[in-house]
This record gives C-alpha cells, structure tokens and sequence, in this order.
C-alpha cells in the first residue's frame, strides 16, 4: 500500500470513528468541485474506498453500514465549463447511498453584468437550470431514488443599471444589497416590508423576485418552493434539502 493510501485510510478511519462516537447517521463527503476527468476518475476511486472501509467497519462492529453520501454539481457533467468532464454515474450509484445535488449558485457576484435567478427551476434561454440537472442524472443512468435535490434559503442581489427594466436576466451594474450580494431569507423578508418593494413571481424559472429603486433579489419563497418540490416528487426523488 503506498503512504497515500495509507494516509487516506487513516483519515477515512478517523471520521468513520467520530461518526460512531458521535451517533451520527452517516457521513457527506464534499469535493467542490472535480477540475479534470482525471479527478472525475479519481473521484470515482476515493467513494469506491470510502464504501469498502464503511462495509469493512460495520462487519467487524456488527452494526448497520454508516450512511455515505456526495454533495455534487447540479448537472452530470460540466457541459459549459472550459474543462468538460463528468461524474463516473456508475461508481458514483454503487457506492454512494445518494448525492445532494447543489442545485443553486447558477448567479452571483462572479457576474455582475445582469441579474439572474440563482436557483432556476427551469431556463428558457438555456441548460443552466435544476430540472435540465436532474434529469441529466437520470438520462445518464443515475437512480432518481438517490438523487437528492438543494434548495437555498436566501438570495442573491444586484443592482440594476435602470429600474424600469427589472426583469429576470435585466442589466446590473453591480450587487445589491446584503454581504457579497447575499441575503437569508428573513433579510429579503425584512427588505422587502422596509422598502414596500415590489414582489413578482416569474413563472418562466419559477423563481421570486424582490425590486425597490436599483436594488433586484433573486430568491425562492413558499409558493416556488411548493413548485419545486412538487417538481421533485413527480420526478421521483428521494427528497430535498435545504
């Protein structure tokens, strides 16, 4: 065994360790994300050891195998990257008990040239959305009773380059308000009962939308929210998260 593997099994076996000491259910590994195949590859290998050491600790302990899951990307493969590459589907659905699918952060502060609808159920204009995700998950062989759909509870913000022109995708000039253009939930709540801000339901990416003189927040409320989760039940998910 060569000392990175060695050094890999050591870490996998700690946190399997404060997993049980700690009597949590399972454990959720993050890589934000893969910048090659060849990382897609080896992303492939680290859950095919993760899932061997998991099984390996449940037969020596006699208990229930610790749950093991992924935080991905919202699409199978990064299709508009400069790098294409995609998730090895088939070690990915063996190993991993499902995936949470970070279906959010399609807009923010990286481009402040117009506003956009951060978490877009659906796109018009293109790919860039959590139904074309999903399904691309589906298509590419991936079971949907794994497959985990995120939601985010705040917003993000722009500030409009004219406020008369403030629908989803207007001209921005820059970010709104709330730290690098991010607002929870109850900040946007709040905003929006201070400023008497006009609130619009844009049924094209089923997304809301906050406007008050300059200031634009895309976020999601209860109504597209509802609209979501109905799209996830229909598609036959295992669940959401938030």
């Amino acid at each position: 065994m060569s000392s990175n593997s060695s050094s890999q099994k050591g870490f996998i076996d700690s946190a399997i360790e404060v997993a049980r000491k700690f009597g949590f259910d399972g454990i959720d590994l993050d890589w934000e994300y893969p910048q090659t195949q060849d990382e897609m590859v080896n992303f492939g290998l680290l859950i095919h050891q993760w899932r061997a050491e998991v099984e390996k600790e449940a037969d020596a302990t006699c208990r229930p195998p610790l749950l093991l899951s992924a935080a991905t990307y919202f699409v199978v493969d990064f299709f508009y990257s400069d790098v294409y590459r995609s998730y090895p589907v088939g070690l990915v659905s063996e190993n991993l008990d499902w995936i949470n699918a970070m279906c959010y952060d399609y807009y923010g502060s990286w481009d402040t040239s117009t506003t956009g609808a951060h978490a877009a159920l659906y796109d018009p204009k293109s790919n860039v959305s959590t139904s074309y995700g999903l399904r691309s998950w589906i298509k590419a062989g991936f079971p949907g009773k794994k497959l985990i759909m995120g939601l985010p509870l705040y917003g993000r913000s722009w500030e409009l380059k004219d406020p008369m022109a403030h629908g989803v995708g207007a001209p921005a000039v820059g970010l709104g308000p709330g730290e690098l253009g991010i607002m929870t939930y109850s900040e946007v709540e709040k905003f929006n009962g201070e400023t008497n801000a006009t609130v619009v339901y844009d049924s094209a990416t089923i997304s809301m939308y906050s406007v008050a003189g300059t200031s634009w927040i895309g976020y999601d409320d209860v109504r597209s929210m509802t609209v979501k989760i109905l799209f996830a039940q229909a598609l036959g998910l295992r669940g959401y998260y938030f």
